[in-house]
């Protein structure tokens, strides 16, 4: 079971990867029940109009997994930290592996 985070290109991705990568990074790894975090910066689109300027998939262990740790004070603190400096600029979505 996994959380994917897609983000939009910020007006200023050198502070906006700062930000993350220092601040809310170490926090998503406090979720308790997560079993990995991966982030991948998107360099190209091949075709379409649009694509995710980075997405971040987070993998728990199963459904009861998720949950709990999306309603973690770890997450909560992780959900305030994203929101104070890319407020508007990502979509969460749960995905699983087939």
């Amino acid at each position: 079971m996994k959380l994917l985070a897609l983000y939009a290109t910020p007006k200023d991705s050198e502070a906006f990867e700062k930000a993350y990568f220092e601040t809310h990074v170490p926090l998503i790894e406090k979720v308790p029940g997560l079993l990995s975090v991966k982030v991948t910066r998107i360099n190209r689109v091949v075709v379409g109009k649009r694509a995710p300027y980075m997405v971040t998939e987070m993998e728990f262990a199963d459904k009861e997994a998720r949950k709990a740790g999306l309603n973690s004070p770890e997450m909560a603190a992780a959900g305030e930290n994203l929101d104070s400096f890319a407020e508007g600029l990502y979509t969460l979505c749960f995905a699983e592996d087939k």
